[in-house]
């Protein structure tokens, strides 16, 4: 008998950072086995698109900034009004500036670090409630490599990813036994519009080298469709060309 994988059909998923890159690709892959979407993102005519492209009985979006509580908060109850539960949440959202540390305006920096820290924190605190009602779910952060290792150009990127695996870590021990299961997904450069113009420059060569965003949401739905009875925590992710750090 094969290994029988999770059927994922009519699941529930939060993404957060879905209008493009690795969120849109895994909203894609997701669709694709079965399940519902709720898209979150800043741009809400990409948004729109999104939901179009997948079709409204299977997604639906809230836009805004999901660092911001309350639009966390709406994210949730959009998923539980529209789909009736919340199965899994990956928040994905991130913003990336390569530099040194002194570079960029204060609100810049802040941003950065709202997005991708506090921006992971009040997803996980919006959605989690309806996961624990049930005792089973999955949180799937997207982090980064540089979460173990930055570079001398990314020391507050790094930093914001560090926290996140330190996010994850320890709601990973406060969560399992509860049937809430928590993974990383720490992707190396991935061809998307993260850093462009900060760091990054569209048509490089070098991006020819770099992940591409399906290989990242692949490992995001193999994470879901394990068997229940499995929990994996760290999933770090390379091109063929990409060095280990």
């Amino acid at each position: 008998m094969t290994y029988q994988l999770r059927d994922l059909k009519d699941s529930v998923v939060v993404i957060t950072g879905a209008t493009s890159g690795i969120g849109a690709a895994a909203a894609r892959q997701l669709v694709e086995l079965g399940c519902k979407v709720v898209l979150n993102a800043r741009n809400e005519g990409r948004l729109q698109e999104m939901v179009a492209e997948l079709g409204a009985e299977n997604a639906t979006y809230v836009a805004g900034d999901s660092s911001i509580p309350d639009v966390s908060r709406a994210v949730a109850k959009k998923a539980i009004d529209t789909f009736g539960t919340i199965d899994c949440v990956v928040p994905n959202a991130g913003v990336g500036m390569y530099g040194s540390v002194l570079d960029y305006s204060d609100d810049e920096i802040t941003r950065m670090m709202r997005t991708n820290y506090e921006g992971t924190v009040h997803i996980v605190r919006a959605t989690l409630p309806a996961m624990l009602e049930k005792e089973a779910g999955d949180i799937i952060i997207v982090a980064s490599a540089a979460g173990f290792r930055g570079g001398p150009t990314e020391a507050v990127y790094a930093g914001t990813k560090h926290a996140q695996v330190g996010f994850a870590g320890a709601l990973d021990r406060e969560l399992r036994e509860k049937g809430v299961r928590v993974a990383l997904v720490c992707p190396a450069a991935t061809e998307t519009e993260f850093a462009l113009n900060v760091g990054r420059i569209a048509g490089e060569p070098r991006q020819a080298t770099f992940l591409r965003p399906d290989d990242v949401a692949f490992q995001i739905v193999q994470i879901l469709r394990q068997p229940r009875t499995v929990r994996t925590h760290i999933w770090t992710l390379w091109s063929i060309h990409q060095p280990n750090p």
